[in-house]
């Protein structure tokens, strides 16, 4: 990045560079990525095209500096409650409670970017769409270790298959980040959750008893 560290004609950058791409990932974040035009990120991010091209290489590379930036201030949410040393139902109830707060905050793009970025994705934009679902398997994927985690522990039942159970809780939660886009509350998603988590055995109940 040490070349890009000065604009064109080597001067220093007239901009903040995070700041930029924080207001790249809000436009992103309530727009998706094709709808998302230059005229608009030009506007938000305060640059010309020469800046944003310079800065950024091109709109693809932008975003998907968007989605690693989201990634580290967004969904801090998600690695808390997975990582905290607490039993399993509790782990997936801060998770499960955190998305709900986390996709209806105020003053931010209703749902999760991993979600909306590019859900109808034409041809020329498959491979944001991939990069998109990579991303939303890597959640679930977390969510199936934790949840392993909590039956070697004891805490979750043997019978409990890990995998279909984290692409339950991973759809749940895609959901709660479409209803959010649709206008839902806090406590609507709250709600959502909360029913979701009654879906998960308590400890020491095995699958079919």
């Amino acid at each position: 990045m040490d070349n890009l560290e000065k604009a064109r004609g080597g001067r220093p950058r007239a901009f903040d560079p995070d700041r930029a791409l924080d207001a790249a990932m809000h436009l992103f974040w309530e727009h998706g990525y094709e709808a998302t035009s230059l005229a608009m990120l030009r506007e938000a991010m305060g640059l010309t095209p020469p800046q944003i091209y310079n800065a950024f290489t091109d709109k693809e590379t932008l975003f998907r500096k968007a989605l690693t930036r989201y990634h580290e201030t967004e969904i801090g949410f998600a690695l808390d409650a997975l990582s905290a040393p607490v039993p399993t139902r509790e782990a997936i109830r801060r998770l499960l409670q955190g998305a709900a707060e986390a996709y209806s905050r105020p003053g931010k793009p209703g749902g999760c970017l991993f979600v909306s970025g590019a859900l109808a994705a034409s041809p020329q934009a498959q491979a944001i769409a991939d990069e998109l679902k990579a991303y939303r398997k890597a959640s679930e994927a977390a969510i199936a270790e934790r949840l392993a985690k909590g039956q070697a522990a004891g805490d979750l039942p043997e019978g409990v298959s890990v995998e279909s159970f984290a692409k339950y809780i991973a759809g749940v939660m895609n959901g709660m980040s479409i209803q959010a886009r649709d206008g839902a509350s806090a406590e609507e998603l709250r709600i959502m959750a909360q029913t979701a988590l009654a879906a998960l055995p308590p400890e020491g109940q095995k699958r079919g008893a």
